[in-house]
């Protein structure tokens, strides 16, 4: 416990899914949490977060606007003094090949998912580098890794987010700024909620998984939560897949289980 105490933690995307169980996540571990969204919480979730850190903040932002991160940013800094850690929950999906994604899909994708973590990161990074420290976590995918049929803008915008988690860390690690990216596998969010209401499809992606299932938000935000903590100081640039295995391997044969 306590592994964030006294930390400034801005969570984008904190609404719901695995931005909110982020932040419920480091609020119990003593972290100060600003959480954006362009949405309110749902089901008073942020109530947690409040309840675990009095000082939270909970501000809408579209983080495809630039000024408006900017300044938020700024409000940020001017109320708490610093921002130790940035993590990039915000995200959405973009399905479709490239011959039939429409392009406001496209563009919305990559505004958000790539642009909106370019942007928070650009404004925050100078801040890290004033302090000499910080932890930049950006949510990519296991699509970002490798691709998948049908999901283009997705795939691109998640690919585009590993490789500024590299860039970052490149740019400012000489200032103790490190920069790591999750890629997680099918977890079962509200973003993911059109892939559980195809009962087939969801028992067949999981099945993809070595774990044989879909991940929960807060076992990603047990990785966010190291990534952020001190116990990562030495971790930068990388890409920690937190997948159940979904990258790992293909099983042809069933489960053992499955052949009983």
């Amino acid at each position: 416990m306590n592994r964030l105490e006294g930390k400034v933690a801005l969570i984008t995307g904190a609404a719901s899914g695995i931005g909110l169980a982020c932040a419920t996540r480091f609020a119990a571990e003593g972290a100060i949490v600003v959480g954006t969204d362009i949405a309110e919480p749902r089901d008073n979730g942020w109530q947690t977060v409040a309840d675990a850190a009095p000082d939270t903040l909970f501000l809408t932002l579209d983080v495809s606007d630039d000024a408006a991160v900017a300044a938020t940013v700024e409000t940020i800094v001017g109320r708490f003094g610093r921002i130790d850690v940035l993590l990039n929950a915000a995200g959405v999906v973009g399905q479709g090949a490239a011959d039939a994604v429409r392009l406001d899909i496209w563009d919305r994708t990559m505004a958000i998912n790539l642009n909106g973590s370019f942007y928070t990161a650009r404004h925050v990074a100078p801040q890290m580098v004033h302090q000499r420290s910080g932890s930049i976590i950006n949510i990519a995918s296991i699509f970002g890794m490798a691709g998948c049929d049908n999901n283009l803008a997705y795939n691109v915008s998640k690919g585009g987010v590993v490789q500024l988690t590299r860039s970052l860390a490149a740019d400012y690690g000489w200032a103790n700024v490190r920069s790591n990216c999750l890629c997680p596998g099918l977890i079962d969010t509200p973003m993911t909620e059109m892939v559980r209401e195809n009962e087939a499809f969801h028992a067949y992606f999981a099945s993809q998984h070595m774990l044989q299932r879909a991940g929960r938000p807060d076992e990603v935000a047990a990785a966010a939560l190291f990534l952020a903590s001190e116990d990562a100081s030495f971790v930068s640039g990388q890409m920690l897949m937190v997948d159940g295995g979904f990258s790992a391997a293909r099983r042809f044969a069933p489960p053992p289980e499955a052949e009983a």
